[in-house]
């Protein structure tokens, strides 16, 4: 392994290059374009080790590798904000199918108005759809997580969508330490799943069915899906072994008597991390695994500490109701013999998070209200 300077984008498509993907199907949208540049580069250098795909649309990008990956390929795209949009329906379809197909999506405001900033509302408008999410706040955690989420979907038989900010990661550079070509295939191996279709053996695939079947079909992935969490653990403890360092599906920094915490999940995660030191009587719960949502682990973790109030930083509004992660953090919760009270501190449109944003979410007094909410252009 070897430290290079790289932003978020070109670290996930050194993961993908890394991993013996077969396919790579590209479509460019900003901010996401420089990962299947950066794909492009290696495959124009005979590096990539796979099939290199340049299609007409973001539809057709995911529906090639649902094809791909029917086959018994390991296949692997990239979109953001309108491009995800556009594959909402292949999206469900690939999930439906049991295909693993791991998909990168970098953040960005879906409009009307045209916006660049990376508003978390377009991968948290597909949390329904039956694909892994997983939020990642580092060039480094990108390329490590991209990795891992290849052997995550398929031993689950389910698509994954590893997710970054635009731009405060897509295009900010920083130190990543690369693991060797070698290394890196030998922890992720061939693909570890059996295809669907086979040449010469001809199948109805995913016709028609009745609702008494497809409701065990849903409830069959939905349990798959539950076990992400024990699987990623698994996965992770492995790469620790290999490269020395690791993840969790929540990651926490709680100094000893803190009893209000900061639960951010993306870019916002490491601001909080850094900011730490001046956030005084304060914790940060780092929320990387959404989907699955890993209720009893933040659960525990409150529970443990004794935490009296969280500060949730949502960058994404469902309208009409408010911040997304506080309200399924608020769900989740429900069942606690003295729930915490939960701020939430709305960042739509991507808008930056400062420190003084965070002072006044903090200093904010509950008066006993359980949950309350404020927005960042207010503060």
């Amino acid at each position: 392994m070897a430290f290079e300077i790289m932003s978020g984008s070109q670290a996930a498509a050194v993961a993908v290059q890394r991993s013996g993907v077969d396919m790579v199907s590209a479509y460019p949208i900003t901010p996401q374009t420089a990962i299947v540049e950066t794909l492009a580069n290696f495959d124009a250098r005979g590096e990539l080790g796979g099939e290199f795909v340049s299609v007409e649309s973001e539809y057709a990008a995911l529906a090639s590798c649902y094809g791909a990956a029917a086959a018994g390929a390991r296949a692997f795209t990239a979109t953001a904000s309108h491009g995800l949009a556009y594959m909402h329906e292949v999206i469900h379809w690939c999930s439906g199918a049991r295909v693993p197909i791991v998909m990168v999506n970098v953040n960005r405001t879906i409009g009307a108005p045209w916006c660049l900033d990376p508003d978390q509302g377009d991968s948290l408008s597909q949390r329904d759809t039956g694909w892994m999410q997983i939020y990642c706040s580092g060039a480094q955690e990108v390329l490590d997580t991209v990795m891992q989420a290849f052997l995550l979907s398929e031993e689950l038989l389910l698509p994954c969508m590893v997710i970054f900010d635009g731009f405060y990661i897509s295009h900010t550079y920083e130190a990543v330490d690369v693991p060797d070509l070698e290394t890196a295939r030998a922890f992720v191996g061939p693909p570890a799943f059996e295809a669907q279709l086979i040449p010469g053996g001809p199948a109805n695939l995913h016709g028609l069915t009745t609702g008494d079947k497809q409701i065990g079909l849903v409830k069959n992935r939905h349990n798959c899906m539950l076990r992400a969490p024990e699987v990623f653990r698994r996965i992770n403890s492995r790469f620790k072994e290999t490269f020395g360092r690791g993840y969790d599906v929540i990651d926490s920094v709680i100094p000893p008597g803190v009893k209000t915490v900061i639960l951010a999940a993306g870019a916002t995660a490491e601001t909080v991390r850094w900011a730490l030191p001046k956030l005084e009587g304060t914790g940060l719960i780092q929320l990387r695994m959404f989907r699955p949502f890993p209720g009893p682990e933040l659960c525990s973790v409150l529970e443990a500490h004794d935490i009296e109030k969280v500060v949730v930083i949502d960058r994404n509004c469902s309208t009409g109701m408010g911040g997304i992660f506080a309200q399924e953090l608020q769900a989740a919760i429900y069942g606690m013999e003295k729930p915490p009270a939960v701020r939430d501190l709305i960042l739509a449109g991507g808008i930056d998070l400062t420190l003084g944003m965070l002072d006044s979410a903090l200093e904010e007094d509950m008066a006993g209200e359980r949950s309350g909410q404020q927005w960042g252009d207010e503060l």
